[in-house]
């Protein structure tokens, strides 16, 4: 095997699909490794309002926030919290979760995890409207 360069625009932006995001994401790829190494990693872009669906990773997900204002989540009732450019964030294996921009602010983050058996993510039900609207009056920087 050998050292492999991916060029800047070799790789097709793709749009988030419906059935696991809400509003308009752009997903841009950027690696996956060969076997045996099993990591992904992608460029993620939510437009204001924009989110992900819930959903667990089973080897965990690290986030690298490049750009804008965006939310993170955990399902066992956490309050949500404010992710900015420079932070990052580690969710655990199968800590369900979801993440995306705020509803006034588009967010760009790396998105890295690693597949189990072909596998990055489980997607589970969509965060409501009442659940993603409770999170976007409030003025803290970190907590929401």
């Amino acid at each position: 095997m050998e050292m492999e360069i991916k060029r800047i625009g070799s790789q097709p932006s793709t749009k988030g699909q419906e059935e696991y995001f809400t509003g308009i994401v752009r997903i841009d790829p950027l690696f996956q490794a060969s076997a045996p190494a099993r990591v992904v990693g992608a460029s993620v872009t939510f437009e204001p309002g924009a989110r992900t669906a819930w959903h667990t990773h089973p080897l965990g997900q690290t986030l690298i926030v490049t750009y804008g204002c965006g939310l993170v989540q955990r399902w066992d009732g956490s309050q949500v919290q404010k992710i900015h450019p420079g932070d990052i964030v580690w969710i655990p294996p199968g800590e369900k979760h979801w993440h995306g921009a705020t509803s006034t602010t588009a967010m760009t983050h790396l998105a890295i995890q690693e597949q189990l058996n072909g596998k990055t993510a489980d997607w589970m039900e969509k965060v409501s409207d009442e659940q993603y609207g409770t999170t976007q009056n409030k003025n803290s920087d970190e907590i929401i």
